[in-house]
């Protein structure tokens, strides 16, 4: 059955790791039929979650107009997320961070399209140490569990930090494996 899965990558390098491990993804569930859509949360122009709690008051998802509420139709509409990001600083970079902080109108809006999707993570850290992309695999756990997402999959990936690095692992080929996850 062709879903409908929104990409959100997070890394401000074009064609840095994470990104391409997404687009891998992306292009193997194409093919697969599912209608994809890739916002690059880099591009957009986003303040942080002000913690308001006025989130749909003016009738948008925040009351702090930027970026978020262009995208947040897309996040509402999709059946399954998929984030896409680098580990920076042992945490999520804030390119993406503010999209997911800002996610918290739609738990205030109690928008029901918000719960219960399904989801994936596919992220890439410079250090071996694989323990290192927890700061980015528990926070994203733990969201999905929150919001009873679904997690079909995550490809975590030590080891690369210059632009293609990613082609001397197999984290390429995990993410378009990831597609069939869905």
């Amino acid at each position: 059955m062709s879903k409908k899965i929104l990409v959100l990558t997070g890394s401000a390098r074009k064609d840095g790791n994470s990104n391409r491990m997404a687009q891998a993804f992306a292009d193997a569930a194409a093919a697969k039929g599912h209608d994809i859509k890739v916002i690059d949360t880099a591009k957009l122009k986003l303040n942080f979650c002000h913690a308001c709690q006025t989130c749909y008051k003016t009738g948008k998802p925040c009351s702090f107009d930027d970026d978020f509420n262009v995208i947040a139709p897309d996040i509402l509409a999709a059946d399954a997320l998929v984030f896409s990001c680098p580990v920076y600083w042992y945490s999520v970079p804030s390119q993406i961070k503010a999209v997911i902080d800002k996610m918290f109108s739609f738990v205030i809006g109690e928008k029901e399209g918000f719960f219960g999707k399904e989801c994936a993570l596919i992220t890439c850290c410079e250090e071996e140490d694989p323990a290192i992309l927890d700061g980015v695999k528990i926070p994203f756990e733990r969201t999905a569990a929150l919001n009873k997402w679904t997690v079909v999959g995550e490809v975590l990936v030590p080891g690369v930090f210059s632009v293609g690095d990613i082609d001397k692992t197999d984290g390429i080929a995990q993410a378009a494996a990831l597609a069939d996850k869905f």
